[in-house]
């Protein structure tokens, strides 16, 4: 990419970021949004078009561990992955009994690929 195109684009890249963390935020209070992949993404668009908003994250209380171990082992916490697991099942659950017959098992088989990739990562 060259300097002009970059240029553009990181502005576009600080958006997409911005977004993608208030989703992870979001995602913390809603179960069927998940926080970490979202917050991951912010993280990759921060490089991209903040070094700043980039280094904030890193240095973040919360956030930061969560992205230095993916960066550095592609290691998600314990924690996280039990958490999450469980909001995805109590979620498919609930929306299994809300879609029509047809469409019920949809949320379950996302969750479960969601699920098994999540699990066959390492551990923080």
């Amino acid at each position: 990419m060259n300097p002009s195109q970059a240029r553009l684009l990181r502005p576009l890249f600080l958006l997409a970021g911005v977004l993608s963390l208030l989703l992870g935020i979001i995602g913390i209070f809603l179960p069927l949004l998940p926080t970490t992949p979202f917050v991951l993404l912010a993280a990759w668009c921060f490089a991209r078009g903040s070094r700043r908003c980039e280094a904030w994250l890193l240095q973040h209380r919360v956030f930061g561990p969560l992205v230095r171990d993916w960066r550095e082992r592609r290691a998600v916490p314990l924690r996280a992955k039990q958490l999450a697991t469980l909001m995805m099942a109590l979620s498919s659950v609930y929306a299994a009994t809300r879609l029509p017959l047809a469409w019920c098992w949809l949320p379950g088989a996302c969750c479960l690929a969601v699920a098994v990739w999540l699990w066959r990562l390492p551990n923080r």
